[in-house]
């Protein structure tokens, strides 16, 4: 019985926080949702970006105190531009979306965003990308994926 509650327990406390997922089973997700190849990005650079951003954490938050917006989700995306907290000042909300629902575990959501964000910036709208992947082998980011 207590074995049975404390496995009760752990998988609140999981489904509560949020899901941080491994490298293949986000690579796994987002080829699914059609982020291969998306503005010629690979696979590869899409998941050193969650990597480096998230941690391929969906509940990442960053809060940004110079221009008091927050990067929310696996993709860490600004609120100041790309969805709306209800918080962040002069926000234009390009996704429209609610910065909440970039959190969601289901992916969708996020990806489109990233998508729109991709459509009018390109990949180097991401610091972490710039930092950590471009120019990079990223291949093995998607090392043993069997994908």
């Amino acid at each position: 019985m207590k074995v049975l509650f404390l496995l009760g327990f752990i998988f609140l406390s999981v489904a509560v926080h949020g899901t941080t997922m491994d490298r293949c089973e986000f690579a796994r997700r987002i080829k699914a949702l059609h982020l291969d190849g998306y503005h010629q990005i690979s696979l590869a650079n899409w998941v050193c970006l969650a990597k480096w951003e998230s941690d391929f954490n969906t509940k990442a938050t960053n809060y940004n105190p110079g221009d008091r917006s927050t990067d929310y989700g696996i993709f860490q995306i600004n609120s100041h531009y790309w969805c709306d907290d209800g918080k962040t000042p002069n926000a234009s909300n390009e996704c429209r979306v609610r910065c909440s629902e970039l959190l969601e575990d289901n992916l969708v959501k996020a990806v489109n965003c990233a998508k729109k964000i991709v459509d009018q910036q390109g990949i180097t709208a991401w610091v972490a990308w710039r930092n950590k992947c471009r120019g990079k082998d990223v291949s093995k980011y998607l090392q043993g994926c069997n994908l």
